[in-house]
């Protein structure tokens, strides 16, 4: 078994490393105080490259691998939160769809300024009704003289309402399947369509720099060759962009928990009481001992499944555990990151508090930790609770 990285994806390692250390991380507590969409960066981030990593270069993109976004995604998320998942989202969940299931017009159409960065996508799945039950599903969209007519709404949107969003995939209810069973497909709406609302920016617990927002769709109506892959598989498709999603959500986790790790051993070397670094205090040193297994293990479970998925093995239960076990363990270090840093970790501008308020929503977006469980057991053969 070989755990190295290649030469080059490790320059590649350390040249997101520099560029988070010394663009993004000088601006990190602004951004979250203010709740600004952090435009500049993101463009500097695809100036590098960052948005066409897995992309082919005929598409403008990197040529590389999911392990290679994970990397970019966890040294990101070692600073800010809100930066990675800006990059996760608008390469996973806005420009994969595109590559992976449409058409060679609609990839020659969208998919190079995804890969520049210089356009951002989102994914429209959610909804206010139903979040884990995406087959619940009540967004319609009927045929109407050559155009789709979507109605309905979706929540929680990354990436849907920002100066360079050109495009939302949304999933919609376009027919009943012969076993009755609603028929969804996904439609891609580009940003500006009449009919299409934008409503407000979600005030968040964290992840404050990143853009999230309801969307409406009234009588919103987009030319019929814009269906994205077959009519009918949205569902299918959609889970398999989740497993991809999934492990780099999952980097993400590894690099906050990395984070949470760096900012407490440093402290915990310069903070003294009654006379001594509390670092020399066992009890301190226990914590930071547990913090270093758990990112880790986290991360090289999510390293295992982006390099089964990178070697088109099947990955989608060793994708489902890193993200359950990453995001755990995100959530836990943050907790024991803020308390190693006493009175001080509960100050917004130290970057463990931050990272406390980021923790949370990863047990909860791309499939909640409960999801994860209920999808692993059934990797395990047990029954369907429906069934």
């Amino acid at each position: 078994m070989d755990f190295d990285l290649t030469e080059e994806q490790e320059s590649f390692r350390r040249t997101v490393r520099e560029f988070a250390e010394e663009v993004v991380r000088p601006r990190a507590v602004e951004f979250d105080r203010t709740g600004e969409f952090p435009l500049d960066i993101v463009r500097r981030m695809g100036e590098l490259g960052l948005f066409g990593i897995p992309f082919p270069e005929e598409w403008d993109g990197q040529g590389a691998d999911l392990t290679t976004l994970c990397l970019a995604i966890e040294e990101l998320g070692r600073v800010d939160s809100s930066v990675a998942i800006t990059l996760e989202a608008g390469v996973g969940l806005g420009a994969m769809p595109i590559f992976l299931f449409g058409t060679q017009e609609q990839k020659r159409r969208w998919l190079p300024p995804l890969c520049r960065g210089e356009a951002l996508g989102a994914f429209g799945l959610t909804e206010p009704g139903g979040g884990s039950d995406a087959g619940a599903t009540r967004t319609t969209a009927r045929l109407e003289g050559g155009e789709w007519v979507i109605d309905g709404s979706k929540a929680f949107i990354t990436n849907s309402g920002t100066a360079i969003t050109s495009l939302v995939i949304v999933t919609a209810v376009t027919g009943e399947r012969p076993d009755g069973r609603k028929e969804i497909s996904a439609i891609v709406v580009p940003a500006g369509t009449p009919g299409l609302t934008v409503g407000p920016s979600y005030r968040k617990l964290g992840w404050h720099a990143s853009d999230t927002h309801e969307l409406t769709f009234s009588n919103c109506r987009v030319p019929e060759d814009h269906l994205l892959g077959e009519r009918g598989k949205g569902f299918s498709q959609f889970l398999r962009i989740l497993d991809g999603g999934r492990v780099a959500i999952a980097a993400l986790a590894v690099g906050l928990t990395q984070g949470c790790l760096d900012e407490s051993v440093s402290y915990a070397r310069e903070r003294t009481a009654f006379g001594r670094p509390i670092g020399a205090f066992q009890a301190l040193q226990f914590k930071l001992a547990d913090m270093r297994v758990a990112v880790e293990t986290a991360r090289l479970a999510t390293y295992r499944a982006a390099w089964l998925r990178d070697r088109g093995r099947p990955f989608t239960a060793e994708a489902l555990i890193a993200k359950l076990h990453a995001s755990e363990v995100a959530v836990a270090a943050a907790r024991e990151a803020v308390q190693v840093h006493g009175g001080s970790g509960y100050i917004d501008d130290v970057p463990v508090a931050r990272f406390y308020r980021d923790a949370k929503i990863l047990e909860i977006g791309e499939g909640t930790s409960e999801i994860q469980r209920l999808l692993i057991a059934r990797d395990l053969g047990l029954p369907d609770a429906r069934s």
